[in-house]
Parts: C-alpha cells; sequence; structure tokens
C-alpha cells in the first residue's frame, strides 16, 4: 500500500503518460456531506484491450519490461474498498483510460491527501508535453489548473523545465487548495 492518495496519483498518472497520453485529467473531489473523497484520472493514452483491462487489477499483470508486477491498479483498489469506498476503471483501445477511486474520508484506514500540489507539480515537470489539467473542489467549491491556459500567459513550454517556476506552481496549487478548504471547511482532510 501506498502512504497517502499523492503517491496513487503520481503512480496513475505515470501509467498514463507512459500510455502515450497527451491530454491527463485529474479530479479529487472532497463532500463533506457524502464523507466522501473521489479521484478520477482520465487520459487518452492508448487504452487497453478488454483482456488487459480484465487482468490489470492482478498485481502480476503489468505492461512495463523493467520490473514483472504493477502495483498501482491493484494497491488503489484495495486502499479504496478497504475504507468503504469504490473502485472503478474503464479503457478501449486506441481511446484511453478512466480510474476512478472513492473513500470514505471518516473511515480509519482512509489514507491522507498527502502533498498533492507537488504531485502535480512533478507530473507537470516530469511530462512539460503533456497537457495537464487538475481540477480539485471541496464541497461544490472548485480550483482548476489546466496547463494549456497557463501556458497562453506563459508563452513559453520551456518555463516548465525551470524549477524556479515549478516551485512557484507547486505553491500557487498549494495556495489555492487550501483556500478551498477555509471557504468550505473540508473538515476533517490531512493535507499533509
Amino acid at each position: 500500500m501506498l502512504e497517502d492518495l499523492s503517491q496513487y496519483i503520481l503512480d496513475i498518472a505515470e501509467n498514463s503518460v507512459k500510455a502515450k497520453a497527451s491530454r491527463v485529467l485529474i479530479e479529487l473531489k472532497i463532500d463533506s456531506k457524502k464523507k466522501l473523497i473521489s479521484l478520477c484520472v482520465c487520459d487518452d493514452g492508448c487504452g487497453m484491450d478488454e483482456d488487459l483491462l480484465k487482468q490489470v487489477e492482478d498485481p502480476f499483470t503489468t505492461t512495463r519490461k523493467e520490473r514483472r508486477v504493477g502495483l498501482g491498479i491493484p494497491f488503489l483498489k484495495q486502499a479504496a474498498l478497504s475504507c468503504d469506498g469504490f473502485f472503478e476503471i474503464a479503457s478501449e483501445k486506441g481511446k484511453g483510460t478512466i480510474v476512478k477511486a472513492g473513500f470514505r474520508k471518516d473511515h480509519i484506514d482512509c489514507p491522507p491527501l498527502g502533498d498533492v500540489a507537488a504531485t502535480i507539480a512533478t507530473l507537470i515537470m516530469g511530462w512539460p508535453e503533456c497537457c495537464w489539467i487538475f481540477r480539485y473542489e471541496v464541497d461544490g467549491n472548485a480550483f482548476l489548473l489546466d496547463l494549456e491556459e497557463l501556458l497562453k500567459y506563459l508563452g513559453d513550454r520551456e518555463l516548465l523545465k525551470s524549477p524556479k517556476f515549478i516551485l512557484w506552481l507547486k505553491e500557487y496549487i498549494q495556495e489555492n487548495m487550501s483556500l478551498l478548504h477555509e471557504k468550505k471547511g473540508g473538515d476533517g482532510i490531512a493535507q499533509d
């Protein structure tokens, strides 16, 4: 098992870019009334055929050459189900993959969020050619970071390789996430 949700996001999003995705949407939604944290990672990568999709939840199924196990999907499913949540995966060859997981946030086994802002910044710096979209919602109020929209103002994709810019971006994301928690409470959410 991974320690926090940010590590699951990193693992699943890395799978997306390794599957040749040019666009990855990461959504993290907190609903205090329903006591639910929902995660969705949606990509336009190469997708999976029905046979691979049926096997992908098995840790001994992987398309990677560097190791013989694929633990991200099985661990995410186990973490979600262990805290009365849900797990869904849908994929179509040539069209992409959607991974969804939900966690009952007041369950003792619900993982903390972790450093989501650093994870998003790391993904952007690691794969600057990808169109990253991050949406964070707390009780109906949302923050959206669309990298393509941001690049219209920056004008230069090379900035995405600058550690100074990525540090600024991480702080910008974290500040906006924190503002949402202050606005609606987001009670009981461990962010670090």
